[in-house]
């Protein structure tokens, strides 16, 4: 039985006069670029009913919609990758994703995902928007996934995400001595001048984060994070605008910031831990099929827990006098 995908969405101010799949794969997300450009050209994604070409410039309020026929990612190949999988059933699968592991194809990584990776798994999985992914995690961060493994399975997840049910918690280590938690409600789209990085800009897409102190350190805090939203960089995006940027986050933190008088052992950790100190580690849903309630924890990874290790023991807060 063929599947057919139909959706419609409205281009928002951050998108005015972007390319068309630009916009698309921003509107579109679980999709990929390639699907989308290739729906574009067969005429099943137009822009307020009107056949276009990929690069045509879209404007603000414009209607794009698709009906389409889904297919296998051609492109997408099946490969023997380990995964560290939390919870597996028919509708469902629940993994650990490591740090350094892409989650979908693309220029620079052509193969080793971790699409690859499920469709080599569950070769059914194949065509699936996006593989059965349903929200990703950036390359560096580490941490709890779910990805669908029908296609009921994935509109359900979508919706869940969408009505912003699905509670996301995240570990994050940032430079500075918070004095408490709080809420940052700011939107976010793509830098104005720096297209390869994200930032609170007006007219971006709504993005909200809630995090809460749980271990200050004399110049660096640890934060639980939890997400109503999931913007790209979401995460690291809010916390640098409050100035609090995520440890080993050159994106959006620029260099290593050493407190003055630091160790050697804690100069030397926060100059060598290699990615954003960000870990998911718990997400709670309800199952597409049985409806159920169910949370998934992830262990802190080794390199986290090393870094933590080092400032509990060498960036303690100082003593009152």
């Amino acid at each position: 039985m063929t599947d057919r995908i139909r959706g419609n969405a409205e281009v928002e101010a951050a998108l005015d006069g972007e390319r068309l799949d630009q916009a698309a794969a921003q509107l579109f997300s679980e999709y990929s670029r390639s699907r989308l450009q290739s729906w574009i050209k067969r005429g099943e994604l137009l822009a307020d009913g009107k056949v276009c070409r990929p690069r045509d410039k879209v404007r603000e309020g414009s209607l794009l919609t698709i009906d389409a026929v889904l297919e296998d990612e051609v492109s997408w190949q099946p490969e023997a990758v380990a995964l560290d999988i939390l919870f597996e059933d028919e509708s469902i699968l629940v993994l650990n994703k490591p740090a350094g592991l892409v989650v979908h194809p693309a220029a620079g990584h052509a193969d080793g995902t971790l699409v690859n990776a499920l469709i080599g798994h569950a070769p059914t999985m194949a065509q699936l928007p996006r593989g059965g992914i349903v929200h990703r995690l950036d390359m560096e961060t580490s941490g709890v996934m779910v990805a669908a493994k029908t296609l009921r399975a994935h509109h359900h997840l979508v919706a869940q995400l969408q009505a912003r049910t699905v509670k996301r918690q995240y570990c994050a280590v940032c430079i500075g001595a918070m004095t408490g938690g709080g809420t940052v409600d700011e939107p976010i789209g793509r830098h104005p001048r720096q297209r390869k990085k994200m930032a609170v800009v007006h007219g971006g897409k709504p993005a909200v984060t809630h995090y809460r102190v749980t271990r200050r350190y004399a110049h660096h805090t640890r934060i639980a994070v939890n997400l109503e939203t999931g913007r790209t960089h979401q995460i690291r995006v809010h916390m640098a605008f409050r100035h609090y940027p995520l440890i080993g986050d050159p994106v959006y933190g620029g260099r290593p910031r050493i407190p003055r008088g630091a160790s050697e052992e804690l100069i030397n950790a926060l100059r060598g831990f290699p990615r954003q100190a960000l870990h998911a580690e718990a997400l709670g849903l309800i199952h597409p099929a049985s409806g159920e309630n169910m949370q998934f924890d992830c262990p802190l990874p080794d390199d986290l827990k090393a870094l933590l290790a080092v400032l509990e023991a060498e960036d303690v807060e100082p003593r009152p006098d």
